[in-house]
């Protein structure tokens, strides 16, 4: 396997960041660079409490980490559950929003590896169950490394978006011409009308000014024929195709090509988001960029560093707000 480089966000500095003042938004949690890397990520709802997640990661290809995201309203916690029938380690909670709604993550690096032990065909089911009937469902993020000889940067950012607005970015090397770089988002809470058909219930996205959708977000990873709490969940995933600029509902995929938005040279990808309707939470940003790039969130982000200074736990042990929010269906339509 091809040497990566891993920053992950520790204990010792989530507790530091803690004591200090409130983040919000998403912050760093892990940036893997290095020859071979890449990225699978899926996301499935129901309110059934069980669905499945994909990961196409082709065989032979070794894990280099996976995390699993629940998105709750409502004041619920994802106590337990499984995925392919393996107790799950306890979700860390990455705070709540204005709206009361929260992402959690555990790792489940060795429950995927297992997995994919047996894999010949590049695309392997993963079956996760849920505990709480306010878990509206989950999101798969896979880290693995092919073996390739081409150099990708993967960048996990995690945590709760403000309905009233919020921005995230990182600092990335110089962007070049022959330079990539894509952005998928893990959006809860999410509704938009049966069949995405539209309700005004979205949010934007801005992208180093350019807005690039007015639409993202509805439940488009629900396995459900309607529309529900318990199912309303989206992330941008391998299958879904690139969304245009400023799409419709049912034509935003939550992933984005954020190559026409970024200046050649320019070092940073700053995003601002709005929910004008204020009652989604997008919890998750996963970044896949070309090149051995240094990634950092922050005040003191400088990308030219050779190591970034993560920040994604500061919201570890928030206290959850807005306890008791009641959304219903009704509201929706």
């Amino acid at each position: 396997m091809k040497s990566v480089r891993i920053f992950t966000a520790t204990a010792a500095v989530a507790a530091a960041l803690v004591a200090g003042p409130a983040q919000a938004a998403l912050t760093s949690f892990s940036t893997v660079s290095g020859a071979g890397v890449n990225l699978s990520t899926s996301g499935c709802g129901s309110t059934s409490q069980a669905c499945t997640l994909s990961g196409n990661v082709p065989a032979g290809a070794t894990v280099v980490a996976a995390y699993l995201y629940s998105s709750t309203f409502g004041g619920g916690t994802p106590s337990g559950g499984t995925l392919n029938g393996t107790a799950l380690s306890p979700y860390t909670a990455l705070g709540a929003n204005n709206a009361g709604l929260q992402g959690y993550r555990t790792n489940v690096t060795a429950i995927v590896t297992a997995g994919l032990a047996s894999n010949t065909t590049g695309n392997y089911s993963f079956r996760v169950t849920e505990t709480s009937s306010s878990q509206d469902g989950e999101a798969l993020v896979i880290i693995y490394n092919d073996g390739s000889s081409t150099v990708n940067t993967v960048a996990i950012l995690d945590g709760f978006s403000q309905t009233t607005g919020d921005s995230f970015g990182l600092g990335i090397e110089a962007f070049s011409a022959t330079s990539s770089a894509e952005m998928r988002l893990g959006i809860g809470f999410s509704f938009d009308g049966t069949n995405c058909s539209g309700g005004n219930q979205t949010s934007q996205v801005t992208v180093n000014s350019t807005k690039i959708t007015n639409n993202a977000g509805c439940n488009d990873d629900s396995i459900d024929a309607n529309p529900a709490n318990g199912n309303l969940i989206t992330m941008g995933g391998d299958n879904d195709p690139f969304s245009t600029l400023l799409p419709t509902v049912t034509l935003d995929h939550e992933r984005y090509n954020l190559n026409p938005y970024i200046a050649l040279n320019s070092t940073s990808i700053t995003v601002n988001t709005l929910n004008p309707s204020s009652d989604d939470n997008i919890f998750l940003a996963v970044f896949k960029l070309s090149g051995n790039a240094t990634v950092c969130t922050g005040p003191d982000c400088n990308p030219n560093n050779d190591v970034p200074e993560p920040m994604s736990l500061a919201l570890l042990g928030l206290a959850l707000a807005a306890l008791g929010v009641q959304r219903k269906l009704a509201k929706r339509t």
